[in-house]
């Protein structure tokens, strides 16, 4: 079995999209050249950035698998149709070599095609957050003054959140959601009363010492943070007993669990392909 999440960063949004000109493709297509010659190699796997679909690498790795006699089929998922509360939609392809799969190809799915998904609802945030949180998490003042209003604020009673990349807690705009354990109705009033000081008064007035502190410290009741590594990890469906060890920083935490997969949609994928 080979199990594969080549770079992405030749197919990301935003990067140059070089494709097969990205120095970084080069192990895919060496892969690619390796394919037929495996003959001992049964099942393939591969994880990808959406946007994959369309690159000259994807037909590249489609072509190896039909130069090899593999059957495959190509998905676009993402972890909230396995009930877990997290939108990260990437490129899924599965191979087999024997058998083919009993529904159609030709298409990329965008839903597993057989019932895997146990029927209950999506998990709540509050079911994944930990307990006594060290004040450390709490979003910065500078950036709670500055950014907060472009943040993704998520509730406990709230079943989503948005994808978390290795820029996490560094950059604050697309890069994940952060953490009130207020609810939605008791942070959007706190939001009206920041808004009422925003919109009230003379430029001058807004921007004085004593209004910025009164605003920043409504935001401060909030109780606005980041999430940990091990609620990420949670999100990425990452077991309990997985761990990093003990020299690793928060930071590098963050940027290996951005960079990673999600083991529920991984899991069940393989269950998918090796099944009679």
């Amino acid at each position: 079995m080979l199990l594969m999440s080549p770079p992405c960063q030749p197919h990301t949004r935003q990067g140059l999209q070089r494709d097969t000109e990205d120095k970084r493709s080069d192990a895919l297509t060496h892969l690619c050249g390796l394919i037929p010659e495996c003959s001992g190699l049964q099942y393939i796997l591969m994880e990808n950035v959406k946007g994959f679909e369309g690159s000259q690498a994807r037909n590249q790795f489609i072509a190896a698998l039909e130069q090899a006699s593999f059957h495959w089929r190509e998905f676009i998922l993402t972890p909230t149709q396995f009930n877990v509360p997290n939108t990260r939609h990437r490129y899924y392809c599965i191979a087999r070599r024997d058998q083919d799969f009993p529904f159609p190809g030709g298409r990329i799915w965008e839903q597993v095609p057989f019932d895997v998904v146990l029927d209950q609802p999506l998990a709540r945030i509050s079911e994944i957050v930990e307990e006594n949180v060290p004040d450390d998490f709490l979003v910065p003042d500078d950036v709670l003054s500055k950014r907060v209003l472009v943040m993704d604020i998520i509730h406990p009673a709230q079943s989503r959140s948005m994808c978390f990349t290795k820029g996490y807690t560094h950059y604050t705009e697309g890069t994940g959601s952060a953490f009130t354990p207020l609810s939605e109705e008791e942070s959007h009033r706190i939001f009206e009363l920041v808004k009422e000081i925003d919109t009230s008064g003379s430029p001058e007035s807004a921007n004085s010492e004593e209004v910025l502190q009164r605003r920043l410290d409504l935001l401060h009741q909030i109780k606005l943070r980041y999430f940990t590594p091990r609620e990420v990890a949670r999100l990425m469906s990452f077991p309990e007993e997985f761990d990093f060890p003990t020299e690793t920083t928060n930071r590098q935490k963050y940027r290996l669990l951005g960079n990673s997969i999600n083991v529920k949609v991984v899991g069940e994928l393989i269950k998918l392909l090796t099944a009679v």
